[in-house]
């Protein structure tokens, strides 16, 4: 899996913000070629992937997310992406008609990941449980911060995007750790100590338990014996 290049102008990031723009099916890399030649910094999420067939094999670009194309723009330039006949709106939030803002740390991540995983990155829009925050140490993702997710069975460092969803890659487990932490390894193998030894813990005290209560049985045995004894010496005389 590689990752192509992205369309993109750079300029001023004083105030701009990153926006979603929806755009007409099939028309996503024209769209960012002319918004570009505007001088707007635009975003295609794309990875060139090997599709096989029967007959051939040959390298393709797919879009990560069909339909739409991120936008860095100031409050000034946010209708000239719209002047495109390609573009039909911006992502708003639920119940408002101001455009949904994608913040830049998140922004970051995303596109970090798509520059370096060999992996295919995948987009999920159902509502996902939190995973554990870890950061990426080996590998091309190293450095990459997110969370730790399964699915199908799979371990997988997820970024999240507002309104968006989740983009998430293949990793290996013993590739990340915990933010502020030991791999993730490392900390399975440091609850599995920690349950050993209270076991331990507890498996003594019950020994000793049993002892006690073996000892107290010895102790009322002799002063039975001893009395049973005391008994018989006072009956003979």
């Amino acid at each position: 899996m590689q990752n192509t290049n992205h369309i993109e102008t750079k300029t001023n990031t004083a105030s701009r913000q990153w926006l979603v723009a929806y755009v007409q099916s099939c028309l996503e890399k024209k769209t960012a070629q002319r918004l570009a030649a505007m001088g707007i910094e635009c975003y295609l999420p794309v990875q060139s992937e090997i599709r096989q067939w029967s007959d051939r094999r040959k390298r393709v670009d797919r879009l990560v997310i069909p339909m739409m194309i991120f936008v860095h723009v100031t409050p000034q330039e946010r209708p000239l992406p719209l002047s495109l006949q390609a573009v039909s709106r911006y992502m708003v939030l639920r119940g408002e008609s101001t455009p949904a803002v994608i913040p830049d740390e998140q922004m970051d991540r995303f596109r970090f990941m798509l520059d370096y995983s060999p992996e295919a990155v995948e987009m999920c829009s159902a509502p996902l449980a939190p995973g554990d925050a870890v950061k990426v140490i080996k590998g091309p993702l190293a450095g990459l911060e997110g969370e730790l997710i399964t699915v199908n069975g799979k371990s997988k460092v997820a970024v999240r995007l507002d309104m968006l969803g989740c983009a998430h890659v293949d990793v290996p487990i013993g590739f990340v750790e915990k933010r502020g932490g030991g791999g993730i390894e490392g900390q399975k193998n440091k609850k599995t100590k920690e349950i050993q030894k209270t076991k331990e813990i507890q498996k003594t005290k019950e020994i000793q338990k049993t002892k006690e209560i073996q000892k107290t049985k010895e102790t009322l045995k002799a002063k039975k014996i001893q009395k049973r004894r005391q008994q018989e010496e006072k009956a003979v005389r």
